[in-house]
């Protein structure tokens, strides 16, 4: 990937729990300005940790980032806090969806705009997020936890949205949900993308369907990045393909018990 507009840039960072678990070995991604960029790979690969690092939320589980550098346009932002990073247009959408229960729709909306102050704004603003999530109009007054999943995960973007970003990291957002709503989601972010201009990072599992909205990905595995490449290129990639879209042919072999795989790794490149 060229170094052309990029908006994120990591850089081989490693991250530590409780001064003695390493999570993350070295990562480096870049996503470029206005780009969707998949992280993707399995449960425990460092996807949401990778995330965290980012969005500076790794303290509230006693992690840290140890070495490496992640600098937003060309900024150091590794010891920003997240308040700051939100101030500069950086917000996670968390996995889990995370709505507020006892609220309704539009109030959980209108938490994502405590940073503004800008009345007219933020109205223009809820406006907007309405017309990307038509439901959630129909469903402002209704409390979040009689909501379905795929509302709730509107709920979260369209929170997200409320704070004006220009980078949005996703994590998990199909997670537990309709293929035909995951879908809808998808279609949504795409349309962000290009009418707003935000940029987003996507941690999914869901490799087809990430890979069909993205412009490139990352695969990881154990803390480390082993593949990346054009969105296009990975879907047609026969390793990626066999282990993580199922397409292999007969019997469908797990990783895990693969004693020698074939895939140039990018730490040994």
């Amino acid at each position: 990937m060229s170094d052309k507009n990029i908006v994120l840039n990591v850089n081989g960072i490693e991250v530590i729990y409780n001064h003695v678990i390493l999570v993350l070995k070295g990562v480096s991604l870049q996503v470029p300005e206005q780009g969707i960029v998949a992280l993707l790979g399995g449960n425990g690969a460092g996807k949401t940790t990778t995330l965290r690092a980012i969005s500076n939320l790794l303290k509230g589980e006693r992690g840290e980032v140890t070495k490496g550098s992640i600098e937003l346009r060309g900024e150091r932002i590794e010891n920003l806090s997240p308040a700051d990073l939100v101030n500069r247009g950086v917000v996670q959408v968390m996995e889990g969806r995370h709505c507020f229960a006892h609220l309704s729709i539009e109030d959980n909306l209108m938490t994502g705009s405590y940073t503004r102050t800008n009345k007219g704004e933020i109205a223009a603003n809820l406006d907007k997020v309405y017309t990307y999530f038509p439901r959630l109009k129909t469903r402002r007054t209704s409390q979040a936890a009689y909501t379905s999943g795929g509302e709730q995960q509107m709920c979260a973007i369209g929170r997200a949205l409320m704070t004006n970003p220009s980078v949005m990291l996703l994590d998990e957002p199909s997670m537990g949900l309709a293929p035909q709503i995951v879908e809808e989601v998808f279609n949504i972010v795409k349309d962000l993308n290009e009418k707003e201009k935000v940029t987003f990072l996507i941690a999914e599992q869901n490799t087809n369907m990430a890979l069909k909205y993205s412009d490139y990905g990352y695969i990881m595995e154990s803390g480390r990045i082993v593949m990346d490449g054009a969105a296009e290129d990975l879907r047609t990639n026969e390793d990626v393909k066999e282990f993580y879209l199922g397409m292999g042919g007969g019997e469908r072999k797990s990783f895990k018990d693969v004693k020698s795989y074939k895939r140039r790794k990018r730490w040994l490149a």
